[in-house]
């Protein structure tokens, strides 16, 4: 008999338990509002209310009027005319919109050619040092705090294409020059991509070093005792550990080479001859370059382009590097 109501008597407690668990489990994801209201809730909304309204005003609401704006004809002045594709039309047919994309993509061939090699190289060399690495670490970050137009008028007092100028005095000692640096359609943008190196490379260096700070000494170790040198070292220990931090720096500066403006802008003007034109500074052109007004909805037609462009290339560049940082 209590053999027979054992498992009678454990059926009903189980079906008591499983009657249970839904309910408690019910009860638990029921949220009412005064609940949610008593555990902060909206007062974590009022406060984060004035940064989303901040943040809203000063970058969204700025996209979302540049969209608008690249389909009217408007001196931000008179009331806007709605031209529809007009301002793209125009662009796409604009006899320097080929020299500028053509310019943008030789400096940011260039620039990753001399600029991503060069931080990387840097933070390695401050890595493998004994003593000082904070001063290093600071030298190479002092280009970075010096004001962009004061780093660009010192590089064109560099740059100057006379015998007396400082680049040209150097190389007369080893029996090479003068060069017409900012001058020569064939010398200027190679001749802004090395100022543009000088002046952003401090951050890059200061992010390798913190990367690098983070591999274990163990793996340098056990490198060391198989043998490994400097450089042996730096591409099958360090770089592995670098590889998620190599992979986004690529992008921004991919990123940041093709909006480049200020170092075509003050040394050149674009010149010689259209030779270091980009993108940016034809939209300057656009919007500023006319003191009869200017034409600002060509200007954001073609920004608008330009940031679709850098959407699409970033959402495949790391669709494709999404698994390369992990493997």
């Amino acid at each position: 008999m209590s053999a027979l109501g054992a498992p009678r008597s454990t059926g009903d407690a189980t079906v008591a338990r499983g009657n249970h668990r839904p309910a408690t489990s019910g009860r638990s994801r029921r949220r009412d509002p005064m609940t949610w209201v008593q555990r902060g809730g909206l007062s974590s909304i009022v406060f984060a209310l004035p940064l989303l309204v901040i943040f809203g005003v000063f970058s969204w609401w700025p996209i979302v009027r540049s969209v608008v704006m690249s389909f009217q004809k408007t001196n931000l002045v008179g009331t806007p005319k709605w031209v529809g594709w007009h301002n793209f039309q125009y662009v796409l047919t604009d006899p320097d919109l080929p020299t500028a994309i053509r310019n943008t993509l030789y400096f940011a061939l260039l620039a990753l050619v001399i600029g991503f090699p060069v931080p990387l190289v840097t933070a390695v060399l401050i890595s493998s040092v004994r003593k000082r690495k904070g001063l290093y670490s600071a030298l190479a970050y002092l280009p970075v705090v010096v004001p962009p137009v004061v780093a660009v008028l010192l590089w064109k007092f560099f740059y100057d294409g006379s015998a007396d100028g400082v680049f040209n005095t150097i190389l007369d000692w080893v029996g090479l020059g003068p060069y017409t640096w900012l001058s020569s359609p064939s010398l200027a943008m190679p001749s802004l991509v090395v100022e543009a190196t000088w002046a952003a490379a401090g951050g890059t260096v200061i992010i390798y070093l913190a990367a690098l700070i983070s591999v274990p000494d163990e793996l340098y170790d056990a490198a060391e005792v198989d043998g490994a040198g400097v450089w042996r070292k730096v591409w099958h220990v360090a770089m592995p550990q670098l590889r998620g931090v190599l992979l986004i720096t690529f992008i921004l500066q991919i990123i940041g080479t093709v909006q480049v403006f200020l170092e075509p802008y003050l040394f050149t003007g674009g010149g010689p001859a259209n030779a270091t034109l980009t993108i940016l500074l034809m939209i300057y052109n656009y919007g500023f370059g006319s003191s009869l007004g200017g034409n600002y909805g060509a200007a954001t037609a073609l920004s608008v382009m330009l940031a679709a462009f850098l959407a699409i290339l970033s959402l495949v560049y790391f669709k494709l590097t999404s698994g390369w940082s992990k493997s």
